[in-house]
């Protein structure tokens, strides 16, 4: 069982940055490969970034190419994503997850077995 806790949200103005954290309560992470996912009010859940467990490969979804970085640090046991260029329509719940097995740059949800409770990211324009 492996229990995530995501931090870092908060509201900021289209433009600017977040940098959201996602660690483990107990046990490790570096054995899985990691994602980060959104959510909207009304909308479906969207694989955002995904990272594979040594952090040598990695996928984004289109529409945060270029803006979002995604990486982890295993020595602290600690997924990161780095938002810059935050705009309105990036507004969503994020949320954190780990996959046992092989990488998969598909970010589909059902690959993804833990979950943290999310952290809200609020851009205004």
């Amino acid at each position: 069982q492996v229990q995530l806790v995501e931090s870092g949200g908060g509201s900021v103005e289209a433009g600017g940055s977040l940098r959201l954290s996602c660690v483990p309560s107990e046990s490790t992470i570096s054995t899985y490969y990691m994602g980060w996912f959104r959510q909207a009010p009304g909308k479906e859940r969207e694989g955002v970034a995904s990272i594979s467990s040594g952090g040598g490969l990695w996928s984004y979804t289109d529409s945060v190419e270029g803006r979002f970085t995604i990486s982890r640090d295993n020595a602290k046991n600690t997924l990161y994503l780095q938002m810059d260029n935050l705009k309105p329509e990036d507004t969503a719940m994020y949320y954190c997850a780990a996959a046992p097995g092989l990488y998969d740059k598909q970010r589909r949800p059902e690959d993804f077995r833990w979950w943290g409770q999310g952290t809200q990211v609020t851009v205004s324009s």
